[in-house]
């Protein structure tokens, strides 16, 4: 659902291939702006404490009705903190029917561009997530106050629906709130601040701290409040009350940085985990301001605490330096300064973990979105995430935040799909470990849809420039442990193309993701093209990848809860997850053996000279359970004859009973089939895979 009626579509400049076109919040230099008002008159700078070092920046008088343009600033002072700040703040005054109102609230940096600091009006400029050590100070009642609290940032110039990312609890998807679904057309706009539990899932509902919205409309009153909305949206978006107010101004402020970070953690990041089980996180920069003395590091996780050290010296730099270990304990980061009139805390960064990482591809099946039955109960505050898998490129580059992983949803941040939650869940679950996936599936799409672009590896109009970009960003991009692909059913049974875009994509991605011990793996497609449980050619090239191209086959037949195309939660996702996890255990964590691999057949042969029966020798000689009716999955090739019985026989055999002699017979196939029915499977579930043609010898 969008908000108002749509507009342009925020859109790539036709010049540019890699990043989105440079957006700020703070007034066009080319436009006659208002004479400068550097002084501080605001009801926050006479009323709330906690203000001291801050500047005020910009200011802007909200209009009480849209024109399609940003609002004109009051002043602009953003070029006084262009050097650095380590803290922003807001000062929002409104004059009603309800009297005079400020809110004033304060927080870690989301940007270090001073002119993003303001009102999102351009493409890109999309803030979608948590920040720490939040301060509110208000006169308006209900609204809690204090300091050291967990906040949540909803900023952009577009239009939005309710239904959420997931990444909040308490929200609903079917109002406006503190967790809203970012659209592409700038139609509408949102200035939020939340307060929000410090923990997922949390005990207390989010509460909007303040909210301007509607001010890239092309018409219409705006929305404003501070604290929730007694009626309607709690977070005001429709209210259309600008019109009541005498007042609304929000004054920007930044608190000049005394030194600059160069390098820190960021709130939930997973560090990939070394040989020695754990990682190393480094916090560094470099003294600016004459007053610094020096700089201390506390790390803390539970009960336990760690604390550094190091003296300041005019122009020098530091490098304060923990090592974490990998298990289910998070890491807190404060970075505090000491020195005359500038001691303080100048960072802080929590949720800091260890682990695995995987990236999940394909298509749709790979996506798995929620169908029937939803993956919510397998989320963990130890499974993480980094941006979105959102097509749009403009807002994947604004994406560039550690997330909580979610199964349900799609194109929102932390997306990771219902087996990817579940096969994340049993890992962390299982060997007490932090897992991140990424995930870039993308709906409907063909083989060649994938590939790299060299000439513009980063292309984020490329799904391989987006995910590349993605893994770069979130610092994890050679230490992948494990790929895994689902795709082929857009591909329409096109056996060669598919085979020779995966050999082109599998190329890409072991010269620049994961390390020489990445580990792929692909699912064999349960149809090709969806619903087509006949079409055979292109699963069975892709069993063949196994001996071909070095990878890992993944059965997904055995599974009941297929429509033809997708799979329910149950009998499902759920299963396809337990089987990746299986596979992972086994290939990564030294986990059990037994079971695991689909059943493969290695080669075919008649039993009697009179070619009334098949034999099908199987790789491995795990116990197989085979279902009534699983014969007319079965087929022979070049010969009418029909499989009228199949039989599990020790040591890894299936009988093939003929209703006659396979004349002419050149091979013997296994089509599976579409939804529901009989299959071959093993005690864990996994199903016997797809092939054609496979070639059948004489008599032993």
């Amino acid at each position: 659902m969008l908000l108002l009626a749509p507009v342009a579509v925020a859109a790539w400049p036709s010049d540019r291939s890699g990043a989105p076109t440079a957006a700020w919040s703070a007034p066009d230099a080319s436009r006659s702006q208002p004479p400068v008002v550097p002084l501080d008159g605001t009801s926050c700078a006479a009323n709330a404490a906690g203000m001291a070092g801050f500047t005020p920046v910009a200011a802007v008088d909200v209009p009480a009705r849209a024109t399609g343009r940003p609002p004109a600033y009051v002043f602009d002072r953003t070029a006084a903190v262009a050097r650095g700040f380590d803290r922003v703040g807001y000062c929002l005054e409104l004059n009603g029917p309800a009297g005079p109102q400020w809110v004033w609230t304060a927080m870690e940096p989301f940007t270090t561009d001073a002119r993003r600091l303001g009102l999102p009006t351009r493409a890109g400029q999309i803030v979608q997530q948590r920040v720490n050590d939040l301060e509110v100070a208000t006169n308006v009642a209900g609204l809690p106050t204090g300091t050291g609290l967990a906040g949540y940032l909803e900023m952009w110039p577009n239009s939005y629906g309710p239904r959420g990312t997931g990444q909040i609890s308490g929200t609903a998807p079917d109002r406006y709130d503190a967790d809203d679904d970012v659209q592409l057309s700038r139609a509408y706009g949102s200035f939020q601040v939340h307060l929000v539990g410090g923990t997922r899932p949390a005990d207390t509902s989010p509460q909007t701290v303040l909210a301007v919205n509607g001010f890239m409309s092309p018409s219409g009153p705006l929305a404003l409040g501070i604290g929730p909305a007694p009626t309607g949206n709690p977070d005001w978006t429709f209210a259309a009350n600008a019109g009541s107010l005498t007042q609304r101004r929000l004054t920007v402020y930044a608190r000049p940085s005394v030194l600059t970070v160069t390098r820190h953690p960021a709130d939930r990041q997973l560090f990939p985990r070394d040989a020695g089980n754990g990682a190393v996180v480094e916090v560094a920069g470099k003294f600016t301001d004459p007053r610094v003395t020096a700089v201390q590091l506390k790390v803390t996780s539970g009960a336990d605490g760690w604390d550094y050290s190091a003296a300041a010296s005019p122009g020098g730099t530091f490098s304060l330096r923990h090592r974490i270990t990998a298990a289910l304990r998070e890491y807190r980061f404060e970075l505090r300064v000491l020195g005359d009139g500038v001691a303080r805390r100048v960072g802080r960064w929590d949720g800091v973990v260890a682990g695995d990482v995987y990236v999940i591809e394909g298509q749709s099946n790979a996506v798995a979105a929620m169908q029937h039955g939803s993956a919510a109960a397998e989320e963990s505050p130890y499974l993480r995430s980094f941006g979105s898998p959102v097509v749009d490129g403009t807002r994947s580059a604004a994406a560039r935040s550690w997330n909580y992983a979610v199964g349900d949803l799609t194109q929102q941040p932390g997306a990771v799909g219902q087996w990817g939650i579940r096969m994340a869940h049993r890992l962390s679950d299982t060997y007490q470990v932090p897992v991140a996936v990424i995930n870039g599936a993308e709906n409907g799409r063909p083989i060649g849809y994938f590939q790299r672009v060299d000439t513009r590896p980063n292309d984020l109009r490329t799904n391989y420039g987006r995910l590349r970009q993605r893994l770069t960003a979130a610092g994890v991009v050679r230490d992948v442990r494990g790929v895994l692909w689902y795709q082929g059913e857009a591909d329409n049974d096109n056996a060669a193309a598919h085979v020779a875009g995966f050999t082109a994509l599998l190329r890409d991605w072991r010269a620049e993701l994961g390390g020489p011990d990445t580990r792929y793996y692909v699912f064999q497609v349960r149809t090709s093209p969806c619903g087509d449980g006949r079409a055979a050619r292109l699963r069975e090239a892709q069993r063949r990848m196994g001996d071909t191209l070095g990878v890992t086959v993944l059965s997904t037949n055995g599974l009941s809860g297929q429509d033809g195309c997708h799979f329910d939660w149950e009998h499902g996702y759920r299963e396809l997850g337990d089987h990746a996890f299986a596979v992972l255990s086994r290939d990564l964590y030294r986990g059990p053996a037994d079971g695991v691999a689909p059943p493969n057949p290695r080669s075919a042969s008649f039993v009697d000279p009179g070619r009334t029966a098949v034999v099908v020798r199987l790789r491995d000689e795990d116990p197989l359970t085979v279902q009534p009716g699983v014969a007319a999955d079965f087929r022979i090739e070049g010969s009418g004859v029909s499989v009228v019985d199949v039989t599990y026989r020790p040591g890894g055999q299936l009988v093939l009973t003929l209703s006659g002699p396979a004349t002419g017979a050149t091979g013997v196939s296994y089509l599976g089939h579409a939804g529901a029915g009989p299959c071959v499977v093993k005690a864990s579930g996994v199903g016997l895979l797809t092939f054609q043609g496979l070639p059948i010898a004489a008599p032993d």
